[in-house]
């Protein structure tokens, strides 16, 4: 096998979402990756740091406008204003193996993931490299892995674990059981956090750190109802003095804000455009429609009178028939040609932290630590703290709304949520009507996966 320099991986990446093999490298047979050559800091640095140019170069990818709307329309927070069939089988649930975003997502996050394992390749047993950059770079590549994995995991179940380039043994890899792809994460993640550093490489927070692995690391245990690990993990983050919850809602998404443990920065910021996520929710003026709508019913009605997230983190307009709906407006900026790029992709925060370590204190029957934490993001809100009477089952019933409330349309959260505690079909049955059947928690396996490996099979409910 040949050898290949930095500048093939990167061109291999770029590529990645058109190859037709899901865990296919994107070159010729002839160029497949045996080890990949660092010639210094630079060159090593410039290859891990390409992955987040790849993740958010172009709309509708897994890491912008797919992770963000489209799980939030499979949940019960978002619609599309008009018909069009690839976004409403999310919201109809009428997904199919041949779906397109079903299959784009796969692609995208295996691409991303080969990506990570040709870095690593390439950095391990690397004696090129000053010590603090490779461990940096190698805990920046584990973390990023992790990331991928478990989204895989929570948006198809059981899924091939690819941790190499190796063409011929990735083409025919089974899918491995959910509990061992979390054994494999929780590993890699704890090795990051012993490899990355507490401050950020470049000073902004658009790499990964210590705070950013341990953040992740906190919401997989929780995720596996390892509450006292889950606490310890959230308890690092909040304790660490470069994160505050911002009291004005309206800096929370902007570039570097306090809040803000990881971040994606735009990289096509073409015609004044910030995030993806702002350029496709905000309307493109102040009379125009805004093409994706907050569920009245399901969501804006749990909102308490006086929450400042309603007043500050959503949008409205009217119909000509006099009716109000609401658009996400996290993301104010849908283009600025006259003034620099102020909103950066939010993928971690602090808010999430906050109400990891509420439930995971509640579960341990640490019920006032819990009611506390809670109540940090409740006031934060504008809203009263809650009862001190309040007990475990109620206490729990808060912490759903209020990650309902804080983290609508954030990365799958409320569609992961309702999956983990198992109230999938109460939730979303009624809403869903006879399209819903309990197997449509988990997306099927691409159709052009399976036709390429044959060890993969179909879940329930798509065969």
């Amino acid at each position: 096998m040949k050898r290949i320099h930095i500048f093939f991986v990167l061109l291999a990446i770029s590529a990645g979402a058109a190859c037709n093999k899901f865990v296919d490298t994107p070159l010729p047979k002839n160029e497949l990756v045996s080890q990949l050559v660092f010639t210094d800091d630079k060159t090593a640095t410039a290859a891990v740091t390409g992955l987040y140019t790849s993740m958010n170069a172009y709309n509708y990818q897994f890491a912008n406008v797919l992770m963000n709307f489209l799980s939030a329309m499979q949940a019960d927070e978002l619609y599309y204003y008009t018909t069009f069939d690839n976004y409403d089988v999310f919201r109809e649930n009428r997904l199919v193996p041949s779906s397109q975003y079903v299959q784009s997502m796969f692609a995208d996050q295996y691409s991303f993931i080969y990506h990570t394992n040709a870095c690593l390749e390439g950095l391990r047993n690397n004696n090129g490299l000053s010590p603090a950059v490779k461990n940096q770079l190698i805990g920046e590549s584990l973390f990023m892995r992790s990331f991928f994995y478990f989204y895989l995991v929570n948006m198809y179940g059981d899924v091939p674990l690819i941790t190499s380039t190796d063409y011929e043994k990735n083409g025919i890899i089974p899918r491995i059981a959910r509990s061992v792809v979390y054994d494999t994460i929780i590993k890699n993640l704890n090795e990051s956090v012993a490899l990355l550093n507490d401050a950020y490489p470049t000073g902004t927070r658009i790499r990964p750190n210590r705070a950013a692995a341990n953040a992740l690391l906190a919401r997989i245990y929780l995720y596996n109802q390892q509450w006292t690990l889950a606490e310890t993990s959230a308890t690092k983050v909040i304790g660490d003095s470069k994160y505050s919850l911002l009291q004005d809602l309206n800096k929370v998404f902007l570039a570097n804000s306090g809040e803000a443990i990881f971040q994606l920065q735009p990289v096509n910021v073409a015609f004044g455009r910030n995030t993806w996520e702002g350029f496709t929710a905000a309307p493109a003026n102040a009379t125009a429609a805004a093409v994706f709508r907050l569920d009245t019913l399901h969501l804006i009605s749990r909102f308490e009178t006086g929450d400042l997230r309603l007043a500050n983190w959503t949008g409205f307009r009217k119909t000509t028939a006099g009716a109000t709906y609401y658009f996400p407006f996290k993301y104010k900026v849908r283009a600025n040609t006259a003034g620099p790029v102020t909103e950066y992709s939010m993928v971690l925060r602090l808010a999430e932290q906050y109400l990891v370590r509420a439930e995971a204190r509640i579960q341990q029957g640490k019920l006032d630590d819990g009611r506390a934490d809670l109540d940090a993001i409740r006031v934060r809100a504008g809203l009263p703290k809650l009862a001190t009477t309040l007990g475990k089952e109620d206490l729990l019933k808060a912490v759903e709304k209020e990650r309902h409330l804080e983290l609508f349309t954030e990365w799958g959260h409320r569609w992961f949520d309702l999956k983990r505690t198992k109230q999938s079909t109460a939730v979303l049955q009624p809403i869903k009507g006879a399209n819903w059947q309990a197997t449509d928690t988990l997306y099927p396996i691409p159709v052009n996966a399976i036709s390429t490996n044959p060890n993969l099979t179909q879940n329930e409910g798509y065969k």
